[in-house]
């Protein structure tokens, strides 16, 4: 579904992303792991538009989206999630979606006067999904770090993607809110039929729910494959699990 081939990115001489190749089965739980630095958000950032590569392309479904701005890939069915969660903290847990759902289907130019019945009903549902329905009237910005990780997922799903790519979607959650969020993606995951890519620096839940793994390190990868496969991969255990052996 999502093929990257030779993304390369340097930032005033020095090389954040060299030569990056892989691809994301339609349907595949996948992730990109690293040590801090090893280039993963500027990857994401590359693949979705943030940043422009210096050499290399990006296709989703077939297509060429290499320099296509990351609102025109919403509407192509990629959703995104940030290390800092991007919400609208001063509106309600239920506008903040439902302010998504407007945007998605070509009202933003009205928002603020599109009133209170407008998608009403998908919004609730979608909250209901996310484990967000009794939490709908608070003000998001008062909600937890891992309850406004929920609410960047439900605005997300909002876009009605067809891939989900989330950037360190358990970053400064207790082991108790990673173990519930990572549960409720791999459900909204399956349920939804989408395809997911993440980066995570948790290798229990890397390892809980990839069916895939990408290893970037200094910018390069080097090891994509199964789990398995990348767990017994020697460089690997040299350099992300710090093994001399």
């Amino acid at each position: 579904m999502l093929e990257v081939r030779d993304l390369t990115k340097s930032f005033d001489g020095f090389v954040a992303v060299s030569g990056v190749t892989f691809g994301v089965p339609r349907g595949a739980i996948s992730a990109i792991i690293g040590p801090n630095g090893a280039g993963k958000t500027t990857l994401f950032n590359l693949i979705t538009g943030h940043l422009r590569p210096d050499r290399g392309h990006v296709t989703l479904n077939g297509r060429d989206v290499t320099h296509v701005a990351p609102h025109d890939l919403c509407r192509l069915g990629v959703g995104r999630s940030f290390q800092r969660t991007n919400i609208f903290p001063r509106l309600t847990v239920f506008e903040n979606v439902q302010a998504a759902f407007i945007c998605h289907r070509g009202g933003g130019w009205n928002l603020l006067a599109a009133g209170d019945g407008v998608h009403r009903d998908e919004t609730a549902a979608l909250l209901e999904s996310v484990g967000l329905a009794g939490r709908a009237g608070e003000v998001a910005g008062f909600l937890s770090h891992g309850g406004q990780k929920q609410l960047e997922l439900g605005l997300a799903l909002a876009l009605e993607p067809e891939i989900l790519l989330l950037d360190e979607p358990t970053a400064g959650m207790s082991a108790a809110e990673t173990r519930e969020s990572i549960r409720l993606i791999e459900r909204i995951v399956r349920e939804r039929g989408l395809t997911l890519l993440f980066t995570e620096h948790d290798m229990e839940v890397v390892f809980s729910i990839a069916q895939r793994l990408t290893v970037l390190h200094q910018g390069r990868v080097i090891a994509d494959g199964a789990p398995d496969e990348v767990r017994r991969d020697t460089e690997v255990r040299r350099v992300y699990l710090g093994e001399r052996h």
